[in-house]
């Protein structure tokens, strides 16, 4: 069966025939804050602003928290993201002394959007589309870029100037502050986080699922400690052609991811499926960041609920998906977990219920699984149970 990276390499392609804005070579605009560092033959890589062509407040272009809960369309998602232009710029992910980078810096902690203006060496062009990370519109080598001068957000500048903190305990002091996952990761990706020597560019791939990794990791050491949810319950929430279901159960800490991607491309019907049981994975997951963005936030909520949980969630992502990040999920998520759960009595009750409401017969998600089945034996319910046309 073809993997997941397959699938995604053969799906990102065809979004690439979407055409964003054309602009000349020079650009005068504003930086939502964002910016964005590759990762290919790291550590010498490539790093630089991306920048609107349009003037004040760009904010909503790099928000992706208020994009689920705002009832934002796919299509008003990628208008926004395409409207985007990276700079790149080669440089040397140890070296984030240079007046280059600590521009970026300036404006990964910048509270506001920064007026910026940058000149390119070739006109930009094309896209990019991930199933890691969000969007963006055309790219090229930067030449000069120019921002104005810009007021940090507090948090992040008090990070800044603790150079004695490492960065898991940065990580997680400033999500309990409340600034949004997008804003502490790109303060990590550009290298404000951590002991001085340690300082680092890290890719925004890799910032990304060190957040979501280490915010998991730490809530999970607290969730352990709660009592577990005393009933069966599900969570639900669909948005961007993907319909979510989280299931509770009363048991310790055990978790499994499965997403379905059907008739994306054509005919397919491809499930992929990972998991863990009480400890946490010691290797990277073949599912990629979007393993950890789900669990960062089902623990997440549990914590808040000060309970512990096994958890099994289902993902269908149907005809009209694109890729637009791990966000997707991350958002979806939250979103299905602030929603009110649907009260079952075990497994069967539930499997019936998503029964009618999955496109996809719920006896894929067992055959891929590893928890769900083990569960669905333990309660002495059969695969015939849920099969249907």
């Amino acid at each position: 069966m073809i993997g997941k990276g397959e699938y995604l390499s053969q799906l990102t392609a065809a979004t690439g025939q979407m055409k964003s804005q054309v602009i000349g070579t020079d650009l005068s605009g504003s930086s939502p804050p964002s910016v964005f560092i590759g990762r290919a033959n790291y550590p010498k890589l490539s790093a630089g602003p991306m920048i609107a062509s349009v003037h004040g407040d760009t904010s909503h272009m790099d928000m992706p928290e208020s994009w689920i809960p705002g009832t934002i369309t796919q299509e008003e998602i990628i208008r926004y993201r395409l409207g985007l232009v990276r700079g790149i710029h080669k440089v040397d992910a140890r070296d984030i002394n240079t007046r280059f980078i600590e521009k970026l810096q300036e404006i990964a902690l910048a509270n506001t959007s920064v007026e910026s203006e940058a000149r390119f060496t070739t006109t930009p062009n094309g896209t990019s589309f991930s199933e890691e990370h969000t969007p963006f519109g055309p790219s090229a080598p930067i030449e000069q870029l120019t921002i104005e001068p810009v007021r940090w957000n507090r948090d992040l500048e008090r990070i800044y100037y603790d150079t004695d903190l490492p960065a898991a305990d940065a990580i997680m002091m400033l999500h309990e502050s409340g600034l949004p996952f997008s804003s502490v990761q790109k303060a990590l990706s550009v290298g404000t986080m951590g002991k001085k020597r340690g300082r680092r560019l890290v890719p925004t791939r890799w910032s990304i699922t060190a957040c979501d990794s280490t915010i998991a990791k730490n809530l999970l050491t607290r969730v352990k400690t709660c009592t577990p949810v005393d009933t069966w319950r599900v969570h639900e929430y669909s948005s961007l052609h993907n319909k979510y279901a989280v299931i509770l159960m009363p048991t310790g800490w055990q978790y499994e991811w499965s997403e379905a991607f059907i008739h994306v491309l054509g005919d397919e019907q491809l499930v992929f499926s990972d998991y863990e049981r009480h400890n946490p994975k010691t290797t990277y997951s073949h599912l990629g960041g979007c393993y950890y963005s789900c669990k960062m936030a089902v623990l997440e909520a549990l914590a808040r609920e000060q309970r512990q949980a096994g958890v099994i969630v289902l993902r269908e992502a149907t005809q009209g998906y694109i890729p637009l990040g791990v966000f997707n999920v991350r958002e979806n998520v939250r979103q299905a977990m602030r929603e009110p759960g649907f009260a079952c009595e075990g497994i069967s009750d539930v499997l019936s219920h998503l029964s009618e409401t999955f496109t996809l017969p719920i006896r894929r998600f067992i055959e891929e699984g590893t928890i769900l089945p083990d569960v669905m034996q333990e309660r002495q319910c059969t695969l015939s149970e849920f099969t249907r046309p």
